[in-house]
């Protein structure tokens, strides 16, 4: 395993974290329109309060690293290795305490199939070793969502969750697959979801334990996280090389392993 300087220097060298690939305006677009009550920025969330534009910046700065100043708006946006790196030690602090019970239900989706289900996977495989039970409700389920026009599909590889549109996994922000996921394990819901996107806020929506992990320009997780909804939100570039993923997924598979 790296060490953290170690694992800082490739956050930032592969633009996990440090510079990254989401310019501010695109960052600035999200927050305001999360504020604005957009539900699709919500992902799946609903919130107790009322989040302001500026409150959203300020929580991003806090949870995730990007630029304070409400002045900077265009360019380069960032986000800190270091609160990557803690919240990657907070999750798997938490994923152990789970994983401590016997036999715990954990359930895996990601809405990100060519980016960090390179971290899923591997994680789904250890959770399975260490003897929990991984969840697969819905395999198969067909809906039209919003955005698109024909129907999707809940699929699983490997025990990690996705969807599919006509035999290509695809990217999504939708938390209508979670939703009936839940509504179909009833009364044996997981322990704990593992999760991005929509299926990590819909999770924590209905009062599943969820930690999740969350690109500077997804707002809602990080206020879901902010308001008690998640347990734990891990701030980073959701869509670089899958490989540039190891070393961060080693770290919490480390993690875990050390705190059972």
């Amino acid at each position: 395993m790296l060490s953290r300087d170690e694992l800082r220097d490739h956050l930032v060298y592969s633009r996990i974290a440090g510079d990254v690939a989401t310019p501010r305006e695109n960052n600035l677009d999200h927050y305001s329109s999360l504020a604005n009550g957009d539900p699709y920025y919500a992902l799946g969330l609903t919130f107790d309060q009322p989040w302001p534009y500026r409150d959203i910046l300020a929580l991003m700065a806090k949870s995730a690293g990007v630029v304070a100043d409400p002045g900077h708006r265009w360019g380069q946006d960032t986000i800190d290795p270091d609160l990557t790196i803690d919240a990657i030690d907070a999750m798997a602090e938490r994923i152990a305490a789970v994983l401590s019970r016997p036999q715990p239900r954990v359930l895996f989706a990601t809405g990100h199939p060519t980016g960090i289900l390179a971290i899923h996977l591997p994680l789904a495989a250890f959770c399975a070793a260490r003897g929990a039970r991984l969840l697969s409700p819905a395999e198969g389920w067909t809906y039209a969502g919003s955005g698109f026009g024909r129907a999707r599909r809940i699929r699983y590889l490997q025990d990690v969750a996705m969807l599919d549109d006509r035999g290509a996994l695809v990217h999504t922000h939708d938390a209508a697959p979670m939703r009936h996921m839940l509504h179909e394990l009833h009364d044996e819901l997981p322990d704990l979801v593992i999760a991005d996107h929509g299926w990590a806020g819909a999770a924590g929506e209905a009062g599943v334990p969820t930690v999740a992990f969350a690109d500077c320009n997804d707002p809602g997780l990080f206020v879901g996280e902010a308001e008690g909804k998640l347990d734990v939100v891990v701030p980073l570039d959701d869509n670089v090389l899958p490989r540039y993923y190891a070393p961060l997924t080693d770290r919490l598979v480390t993690g875990v392993s050390q705190a059972l």
